[in-house]
């Protein structure tokens, strides 16, 4: 099953949160703190975005696939730093399943 990708991913990025900041990107990620995450997690953002502006004009998705890819890694080392794992947001989507889009944004408190 695919989310067998995302939950093997989280714990990859699990047991590398502790490691050598010199011998893993992640681990390097997670020394530099929550910000430097947080940095590439937008920055990430942003290329997701422009390549997939670019694909309208071009037809070609092959960039927004490669860069929504590292966004959700980003995302991902995220939300390990925070000690989130993948299960709780597959567990938000799953809850959301069978809302509509506008009744679950009515059921948000402001």
């Amino acid at each position: 099953m695919k989310t067998d990708v995302l939950i093997e991913l989280a714990a990859t990025l699990e047991q590398r949160k502790t490691a050598a900041a010199d011998s893993s990107y992640v681990a390097s990620l997670h020394s530099k703190g929550l910000n430097k995450i947080l940095e590439k997690v937008g920055e990430e953002s942003i290329e997701t975005i422009l390549a997939a502006k670019d694909a309208i004009t071009s037809g070609d998705t092959s960039d927004v696939i490669y860069e929504t890819a590292d966004l959700w890694f980003h995302t991902l080392v995220m939300l390990s730093h925070l000690n989130i794992g993948p299960e709780a947001i597959l567990d938000e989507l799953a809850r959301r399943f069978d809302l509509s889009g506008l009744e679950e944004k009515a059921s948000r408190t402001k």
